[in-house]
């Protein structure tokens, strides 16, 4: 889960309506940081509208089109509880759900770093059971409940939940919606490609992971934009080393996309991660000539690149999280929370066993 916009007013959250015509939209600025925290010294310095950075290919071979019926906002339940028994991230009981800000280091300590092994673990292990339930008819709305008792029986907290007043306990994103998508009523359809997005707390820290899954038979465009996505994470994460500049992550991912035709999304970026949800470090996923913070030994941080058939730009639904594609295309991302090690980075977000969601459901 990425972060989102500094302060400001928040919507009120009683249900959610259309994204459909004017009064159904919140316009985002041409720059992203009129909604997003992504303010820094580190994404800052892009290339101008239509330039592309040296050593970044033109993208070629662009699908923009809108694959089935527009998304259409169900309802949306009551928040639900977290028993008191269970840890909790200090902005879980916050009236406006507000996160302390980050002082700490981005540098994990061994205890930490041992402690996110479990939380991580368990992240991926959530992930995988919910993808085992995902099949036509079902609703995100049940697969985030399903999420939700799961965490508890694993006295784990579901990181989202409360997160800036997010209201549930996991992100669900169908088809052209980008990111943080609210689960809600409606029924997956056979056709629809779904990501859900799941992060949890456990013994004071956070492991964050997401994954694409297919809803029954799907188009081969939405095969293709899935099977890139997949592909772009893990380019973003061999090109991983200590040493090197943050900004590396984000040219091996959109080398990649813009080779096969796909679109990234600026708006949106991976974050640190630890005992804070989102530490001060953040990951581009497109490349940014002046985000030169060295990568260095012991650093934890989302690797999450979100990609489109046709155009990157979108819109914010009035629900004030959920981020749709302008042009109606669909959307794709998956994310690893990794260790940066001496020899490049180790992934967290796998099972004791060694699987992820990303590899035991693939979208190819």
């Amino acid at each position: 889960m990425t972060k989102k916009r500094p302060g400001g007013n928040r919507k009120t959250r009683g249900g959610r309506v259309t994204p459909k015509g004017s009064g159904g939209r919140s316009s985002l600025a041409r720059s992203s940081t009129a909604i997003l925290d992504r303010v820094s010294d580190g994404v800052r310095g892009r290339p101008g509208p239509g330039q592309l950075p040296p050593g970044i290919p033109a993208r070629t071979g662009i699908t923009s089109r809108r694959i089935g019926d527009p998304i259409e906002p169900g309802l949306v339940s009551a928040q639900r509880e977290v028993p008191a028994s269970i840890d909790r991230p200090s902005y879980a009981d916050r009236p406006d759900g507000s996160p302390p800000r980050y002082k700490g280091s981005n540098v994990r300590k061994p205890d930490e770093v041992q402690r996110m092994r479990v939380a991580c673990a368990m992240a991926a292990q959530l992930l995988i059971e919910i993808g085992e339930q995902i099949q036509p008819g079902v609703t995100t709305e049940q697969l985030d409940e399903f999420a939700h008792q799961r965490c508890i029986q694993m006295e784990a907290y579901p990181s989202p939940l409360n997160y800036k007043g997010f209201p549930k306990a996991t992100c669900t994103s169908v088809n052209e919606v980008i990111y943080h998508g609210i689960p809600d009523s409606r029924p997956l359809q056979d056709g629809d490609v779904v990501n859900v997005d799941v992060t949890v707390y456990v013994d004071g820290v956070h492991g964050d992971t997401d994954a694409m899954f297919a809803v029954g038979d799907i188009d081969s465009d939405s095969l293709r934009l899935c099977r890139v996505a997949r592909e772009a994470m893990y380019a973003g994460i061999e090109a991983v080393r200590p040493g090197v500049p943050i900004n590396v992550i984000g040219k091996a991912i959109q080398s990649l996309a813009h080779r096969n035709g796909i679109g990234v999304v600026e708006e949106f970026i991976g974050h640190g991660i630890g005992t804070a949800f989102h530490t001060s470090l953040q990951i581009p996923h497109y490349f940014v000539p002046s985000a030169t913070t060295t990568i260095e030994e012991g650093m934890t941080f989302t690797i999450e690149p979100m990609l489109t058939l046709g155009s990157p730009r979108l819109h914010l639904w009035n629900d004030g999280w959920t981020a749709a594609t302008n042009d109606g295309s669909r959307s794709a991302q998956y994310e690893h929370t990794v260790l940066v090690t001496s020899g490049g980075a180790e992934i967290l977000t796998r099972t004791s066993d060694g699987r992820c969601a990303a590899d035991a459901f693939p979208v190819d």
